[in-house]
């Protein structure tokens, strides 16, 4: 993590809110940080106090016009008295421990609140929670996000969001603090759906790179000037342009990790059991991460791909 952990944006004018932010992990922290710098109150939530006293330290004192930023024991504390309850957890048993029971968000928050998830978890629990919430006189929008960590510090994320339209232009605003686009796509499990397909067009794009580089490097190539040159024809992508010269170098600490893309991946094949698609590549190629955890890869960055290659 930087100095800091949020890079300098300008922010659209939004309407101030009291807004709680449960999870302050590499995507939640520097997400509930451009809250803070936006001008909205928030109180954090988070299982470790040490990332909030990180949180607070570093955005305790960010200008709000709804009163100081605080941080709570438990989410049902954190959501009290929030206009809208941001969240960005590990996985769908997360998100439950974090909006069920009697310490839950749902518990405390106040009638025609917003939920708002950026976790990256199933399509159904993305429903079910929708269901409770509704009955609760609460909305939830599940809005997964890409950018990575780099997209978190800048404010600069893309978010996909399933759910009713009247909360979605709630919180639509609001959101822009961190974001580049957060934009509905459909009724509640459309986020969750449509992060699914961005994760099936990585997976498949990375391997083809890590194929590509390997092959120019075992052909003799100077990789280096060959991406530079192919970057700007057919061949040119984010991942070209991000990751192709760090791949050649061996260097692979830049953010999303092997790990969370096996969880990613592990929601895509079983929602496509459930509906019938058919996902080769993307089966084989969630494999070729299981190999690159058994190299001891289980945190690098998702373009060590190439490392079974060498």
């Amino acid at each position: 993590m930087p100095a800091s952990a949020v890079n300098p944006k300008t922010y659209a004018p939004a309407p101030a809110q009291s807004v709680a932010f449960l999870g302050l992990g590499v995507m939640g922290l520097p997400m509930a940080g451009h809250l803070a710098l936006a001008g909205h109150r928030v109180t954090v939530y988070n299982r470790s106090p040490a990332k909030v006293q990180a949180w607070l330290a570093e955005f305790g004192g960010a200008p709000s016009t709804r009163g100081a930023h605080a941080s709570a024991p438990t989410p049902r504390e954190a959501a009290q008295g929030a206009d809208i309850v941001f969240c960005c957890v590990g996985n769908d048993a997360d998100l439950r421990s974090v909006t069920e029971g009697s310490d839950g968000a749902f518990a405390g928050m106040h009638a025609g609140a917003i939920f708002v998830d950026h976790t990256t978890a199933s399509a159904s629990i993305a429903r079910q929670l929708h269901a409770s919430a509704k009955a609760a006189g609460l909305g939830f929008v599940d809005a997964p996000v890409s950018g990575g960590q780099a997209g978190a510090q800048n404010g600069m994320l893309t978010v996909m969001c399933g759910g009713d339209a009247t909360a979605f232009e709630v919180v639509q605003a609001t959101g822009m603090a961190f974001s580049r686009a957060f934009t509905l796509l459909g009724e509640s499990g459309a986020g969750q759906l449509a992060k699914m397909v961005n994760q099936i067009a990585i997976a498949g794009l990375v391997q083809g790179l890590s194929e590509a580089v390997a092959f120019g490097m075992k052909a003799g190539l100077d990789m280096a000037q060959v991406l530079d040159v192919i970057g700007k024809g057919a061949a040119q992508s984010w991942q070209m342009d991000n990751r192709g010269k760090t791949m050649v170098a061996d260097q692979f600490d830049f953010g999303f990790a092997v790990d969370w893309m096996r969880k990613d991946l592990g929601l895509v094949l079983d929602e496509a059991k459930r509906n019938g698609a058919r996902l080769p590549v993307t089966a084989l190629v969630d494999q070729f991460y299981a190999d690159v955890q058994s190299m001891g890869g289980q945190r690098w960055d998702t373009s060590s791909l190439i490392k079974r290659l060498r």
